[in-house]
């Protein structure tokens, strides 16, 4: 099999690269070693920057989310059980997409069966070959038999634990990395938001988010430490721990239910250095983690992507490659600067094992100033909406 680009990882930043690159004329293969089933029923985040509303809309997969995605003009901050706003629209005169990750996806495989899109679920043992030639391929398994693809360019948007940053030679790879001595017990249930916008709650007993996925759809966090077990947390317990953190308010009128799917993710921050060695490019969680802290995970991605569907676009129309050269340096540029809104934000809000008394009360000064600082304020929102790409 022969295509242009190599996409390895069917997750949205793979999908979302393949549709762009096909609206330019460019061909490409989408590699996923899971099934389509798999990758459509894993949680993840729902807060996408204006940017990233942007892009969806240039693939072509905007119309559902225009429909049913819920915009959100501020945020709220919470200090010991009282909340202030940060105003997006007043301050900055952006706001944010609440729009499931899961529900992007969706969209991306359906515009991707629609236009006849290659993606090869399923796909076994992918393997890639020759990246620091003119003539790189990717083998891998399916049904048993080996296959090959020979590509130009191969695009590792295969998370974390893929292959593609793992193909990097050691002595070139540079890694960067904080384990936070957290996680948070998150719960998906059946009802409606507390808020119309999130919470982000700083408590004595720990950080605690109120957030949502449609109007009828709610997740809710709590801080837990790295050893707890989903076993200690029973509904009801979870239930009664959220409403000690968050503002009195909206403990009052919390409507709870039964979870239908409760999880524990550890927190931390990894970067990976360079994007790019040879013809392979790398892109979302494959080359950077931000804890879930300010919503930045999936739209890092999505600048990531953005940044390589351009250079790709310039090499094959315009024959222009300073793109390509420049991809992992303009893309970590902005990849550092979420990485410090991300990690100050998680600094900011939760209780750390060790902290001191004096720890805590920076914490909360800082809040308060957050409460009183137009120009504070302003920072935040800048960052929270999304930097300019």
């Amino acid at each position: 099999m022969r295509t242009q680009v190599c996409i390895i990882g069917g997750g949205p930043s793979g999908l979302l690269l393949s549709q762009l690159l096909h609206r330019k004329g460019i061909d490409t293969v989408v590699l996923e070693r899971h099934s389509r089933e798999h990758v459509l029923s894993r949680i993840r985040a729902g807060v996408l920057e204006w940017g990233t509303v942007e892009l969806l809309r240039e693939a072509g997969v905007g119309e559902r989310m225009d429909r049913e995605g819920l915009p959100h003009l501020g945020v709220n901050l919470a200090l010991q059980n009282r909340a202030f706003r940060i105003d997006f629209q007043k301050l900055v005169g952006k706001k944010v997409m609440v729009y499931g990750q899961t529900e992007v996806t969706h969209d991306l495989y359906a515009a991707r069966d629609a236009i006849g899109g290659k993606v090869i679920c399923e796909a076994e043992g992918v393997t890639l070959h020759d990246l620091d030639t003119d003539a790189p391929f990717v083998t891998f398994v399916k049904d048993g038999s080996e296959q090959r693809i020979d590509a130009d360019y191969v695009v590792g948007c295969d998370g974390f634990h893929g292959v593609s940053r793992r193909s990097i030679p050691a002595d070139t790879l540079r890694e960067y990395e904080k384990v936070y001595p957290f996680g948070w017990l998150g719960v998906l249930s059946r009802t409606p938001p507390v808020h119309d916008e999130l919470i982000y709650a700083n408590h004595p007993r720990g950080f605690a988010l109120c957030s949502m996925r449609n109007r009828n759809l709610s997740r809710y966090y709590i801080q837990v430490p790295l050893d707890t077990k989903l076993e200690d947390w029973p509904d009801e317990a979870f239930w009664e721990e959220l409403k000690r953190r968050i503002p009195t308010d909206a403990a009052e009128r919390l409507v709870t239910g039964p979870s239908i799917e409760k999880s524990i993710a550890p927190l931390r921050s990894y970067v990976a250095e360079p994007m790019r060695w040879g013809r392979l490019m790398l892109c979302g969680d494959a080359a950077h983690i931000v804890p879930p802290t300010g919503a930045k995970g999936l739209n890092l991605a999505a600048s990531d992507v953005h940044y390589a569907y351009h250079a790709l676009a310039d090499h094959y129309l315009e024959g222009d490659d300073e793109g390509l050269e420049r991809y992992s340096e303009r893309a970590l540029a902005r990849v550092w600067k979420a990485m410090r809104f991300s990690w100050s934000f998680t600094m900011l809000m939760h209780r750390f094992p060790d902290q001191s008394p004096f720890e805590q009360r920076m914490q909360e000064a800082e809040l308060e100033v957050l409460e009183s600082s137009r120009a504070a304020q302003t920072v935040m929102a800048e960052n929270y909406v999304g930097l300019p790409y």
